[in-house]
């Protein structure tokens, strides 16, 4: 079978990277990073005016563009080359494809058009211990009239303090179940966390009998999420494939031109081993990432292995090669002036994100039985 992106795919790639080469350059991201949004309002409607970005996967009878996984992964990884400021992994990856395997046609019908048409939604399931399997959800949902009301805290909720559609992870007494709420609804209190990774926002919300509305069915809502954290997974291995890509193009560009001793330093056999050994592991995890994203267009049996398989080891090749860009450069690498901190960064808050290598490690071995 062949794995190779279409011309079409292709094509995608490259209008998105030449959009976010214009609209993302170093200067717009330190820009975005230090505002308490986190995004530009006027590119985020670009994305989806000019663009369609943020109607890329949802079905086309609901507002969207119906493309498949593949395309999605193949923006994200430009995305994540770009270090993109803006809430579309939380709006599409996260809340569009919870409302698409809900399996409420009503949700679908009423929010996935705003999502497609720009509106910021998310999706709050993690709390304060930390926990990414269906054990870390102990907030409680209490039946009141025709709806719901919340209790408690979810913690890092990608742009929780921006997003106009919540999607809350609770337990009723037939388990984890899925509520939307309103981004103003009483009893929400929303803070914006202080994060190493200033170009992801997190937010911190705290419900205290905040009305909600059921999602999907009662005591349904873990075999959703568990699907669209493995969807999930697959997207953020995407993503850091692209950051793993520039990192390593920045540590070849730079040996190129960096002088010592009269002669460029990746001539030097010490720099020639680092360089290799990144675009070995690049390459590798475009493997893994595309492979599972493959899988994620399928749905198929494989695509639980191959999205703990794919985050593992794209958030160790990202990390790798994000650290190793640093020493190539050398002392102008740790300045903040220069790029390659970002990208350390991001590496390091995706690679905790949804799970770090050990964690999902363990999750393969489950899985395929070991």
């Amino acid at each position: 079978m062949n794995f190779a992106f279409s011309e079409e795919q292709e094509q995608l790639r490259e209008f998105v990277r030449s959009f976010l080469e214009d609209k993302s350059s170093e200067a717009a991201v330190r820009e975005q990073m230090d505002t308490e949004n986190g995004y530009d309002e006027a590119v985020w409607s670009q994305m989806g005016e000019q663009m369609g970005l943020q109607a890329l996967i949802i079905p086309e009878e609901y507002g969207g563009q119906g493309y498949g996984y593949v395309e999605l992964i193949v923006v994200l990884e430009e995305m994540g080359r770009a270090l993109l400021c803006a809430p579309y992994f939380s709006s599409v990856v996260l809340a569009a494809n919870t409302l698409i395997h809900s399996g409420d046609e009503d949700a679908k019908k009423d929010l996935l058009p705003q999502i497609a048409g720009g509106t910021i939604a998310t999706v709050a399931f993690t709390e304060e211990n930390g926990k990414w399997d269906e054990s870390g959800i102990t907030m409680q949902a209490t039946a009141a009239g025709d709806g719901y009301t919340l209790d408690g805290t979810k913690m890092y909720v990608l742009d929780g303090h921006t997003a106009d559609i919540i999607i809350v992870a609770a337990r009723t007494s037939a388990g984890v179940s899925l509520f939307q709420v309103a981004a103003d609804a009483e009893g929400l209190t929303r803070t914006a966390l202080s994060t190493m990774d200033q170009t992801r926002k997190q937010a911190k919300l705290e419900f205290s009998g905040t009305p909600a509305k059921l999602i999907g069915t009662d005591g349904g809502g873990w075999d959703v999420l568990a699907q669209v954290l493995d969807l999930a997974a697959v997207a953020l291995a995407a993503e850091q494939v692209g950051g793993a890509q520039m990192c390593l193009d920045m540590a070849v560009e730079y040996a190129k031109v960096r002088v010592q001793f009269g002669r460029p330093i990746g001539s030097f056999q010490a720099i020639k081993h680092k360089c290799a050994d990144m675009l070995l592991e690049v390459e590798s995890a475009k493997s893994a990432a595309y492979y599972a994203g493959w899988c994620a267009a399928e749905l198929n049996d494989e695509l639980a292995s191959t999205a703990s398989l794919a985050k593992a080891y794209c958030s160790e090749a990202y990390f790798h090669a994000a650290a190793e860009n640093i020493q190539i450069h050398g002392g102008i690498g740790f300045t903040w002036e220069h790029p390659a901190h970002l990208y350390f960064k991001r590496a390091k808050s995706s690679e905790l994100l949804f799970g770090d290598p050990s964690y999902h490690r363990e999750l393969l071995a489950q899985r395929i039985g070991i």
